[in-house]
């Protein structure tokens, strides 16, 4: 058994007073439903445009609050991004560069002495639990508890079986019957229903649409189950078409529970008359390919094709394609805040999950502790359509060490990106996006003048942000060539 009890208490007094300065009390701070789903792609959402996948709830949402357009995460794999989403810093800095795998590195995960921004809420008197999916150590010393959550419920570790799994519940692994997204669902909802009359966080972190897919509830299944699934990339070389389509009808349905659920969330906000002052977010901790480049998953992607390719880069299995594609990188994001927030906004700039610290903190009223680092910033003019200058540039990072190492590191503009990986002499990437969108045309060899400028004013962008962060996977690599 697990002792539960909040960890972190050296903010407290700063937290509150900064609530206090600031005009902003308990029975008028919005509450935070934060949606996070595992595995969902750009393109996995009606409101994202996709005419075969049905997201009614995610519609609406989209419908009555803000899409962000061009959200992304820093690295496209589960573990890492979920630390910069709760630290407003990168994976490198954490020592948490790729997932991680409970077997082989049980004492791995985030250190219990970083400050997530969940604390800082629950210091300044929010309720806090989070249902679902945490993946940032299995070890005691790393639970969810001692991270900001008042309440935890759901799985340490970065899988489950969709139905009839194994969840901590008030501490105790339990042998549950159901599935798993309804499960993590009705323990939401009475969290809800708890604490319904002071200001609240519920962190509803979904396993789902990660893999295995299926079973789902027949109603989820049943719209997927003989459909003919619309391909990003057909005509890709040597495709497994019948195999993508295969994946793709049951990542649907794995889709529509989560819709489906969702929509349980909505009308229990609704129902309470908690609507009105809670802010929504549903996003994803990284994209997806469905088939595009001829892949499936995410940064660590695996080849779909009927005869994969010769092995030519050392350390790189052949069935893995690594990759720092906005495929993998993009995800889904609506945010709905009634009165604050116009609904059918679209917000257009580039913001990353790193942003989610500071935006939430300012939501909410309470002020960064000056000794806190984050990488992020507020997106909260931009949700409120305030005027403001903004700069599009990106940076992305993914040290794979499972299954392959690399060490990639990325720029990105609204118009061009660059991937470079350190680990493999040669192994980079130019794509012009504002041409190419789909990043199908590597331009690294180019001889036009602009892609030569534009990969040699990238690179030193990538060299500076490692002396920045003081990238500890790159410190042979960090100083060279930084002005």
């Amino acid at each position: 058994m697990f002792q539960l009890f909040p960890r972190f208490v050296g903010c407290v007094l700063l937290s509150i007073a900064a609530v206090q300065e600031s005009g902003v009390f308990a029975d008028d701070r919005p509450n935070i439903v934060f949606v996070l789903t595992d595995d969902q792609a750009p393109t996995a959402a009606g409101f994202a445009g996709n005419t075969q996948l049905k997201t009614p709830h995610m519609d609406r949402l989209a419908r009555e609050g803000a899409v962000l357009a061009n959200s992304f995460v820093v690295t496209p794999v589960c573990s890492p991004s979920r630390a910069s989403l709760v630290t407003s810093r990168y994976g490198s800095e954490l020592g948490i560069v790729d997932w991680i795998n409970p077997r082989a590195e049980p004492d791995h995960g985030l250190n219990p002495n970083t400050v997530t921004w969940m604390e800082l809420l629950q210091d300044a008197g929010y309720a806090t639990g989070l249902f679902g999916k945490w993946h940032l150590g299995t070890a005691d010393r790393f639970h969810p508890t001692l991270h900001g959550y008042d309440t935890f419920m759901g799985i340490r570790t970065g899988g489950c079986p969709p139905k009839d799994p194994v969840l901590e519940i008030d501490g105790h692994d339990v042998k549950t019957s159901g599935f798993t997204v309804d499960l993590v669902t009705d323990h939401a909802l009475q969290f809800l229903q708890e604490h319904q009359d002071k200001p609240f966080l519920l962190s509803l972190h979904y396993r789902e649409p990660h893999a295995a897919w299926l079973p789902t509830r027949d109603e989820d299944w049943e719209p997927y189950r003989d459909l003919d699934p619309l391909l990003p990339e057909p005509d890709f070389p040597l495709l497994d078409v019948e195999r993508v389509k295969k994946f793709t009808r049951e990542y649907y349905a794995s889709c529509a529970s989560v819709d489906r659920n969702l929509g349980r969330v909505l009308e229990a906000l609704d129902r309470l008359g908690l609507a009105d002052r809670t802010v929504v977010v549903f996003t994803s901790d990284h994209g997806y390919h469905n088939g595009h480049h001829g892949l499936w998953y995410k940064g660590n992607a695996h080849w779909m094709l009927t005869e994969l390719p010769p092995k030519k880069w050392e350390h790189i299995d052949r069935k893995r394609r690594p990759n720092l594609f906005d495929q993998a990188l993009r995800v889904p994001t609506v945010v709905r805040w009634p009165n604050e927030i116009a609904a059918g906004t679209l917000v257009e700039q580039t913001v990353s999950n790193l942003d989610w610290y500071p935006t939430l903190l300012e939501m909410v009223g309470v002020e960064l502790p000056e000794e806190i680092t984050v990488r992020g910033r507020s997106v909260l003019p931009l949700l409120a359509s305030e005027p403001k200058e903004w700069d599009n540039t990106f940076y992305a990072e993914y040290s794979m060490r499972h299954g392959a190492k690399v060490d990639m590191r990325c720029w990105r503009t609204p118009e061009w990106k660059l991937m470079i990986d350190f680990a493999h002499e040669g192994r980079r990437e130019l794509y012009h996006l504002a041409d190419d969108p789909a990043e199908a045309h590597n331009l690294i060899d180019s001889d036009d003048p602009e892609a030569i400028r534009v990969q040699r004013e990238f690179e030193a962008e990538i060299r500076k942000r490692l002396a920045e962060i003081r990238d500890p996977q790159l410190t042979d690599v960090w100083m060279t060539g930084v002005e």
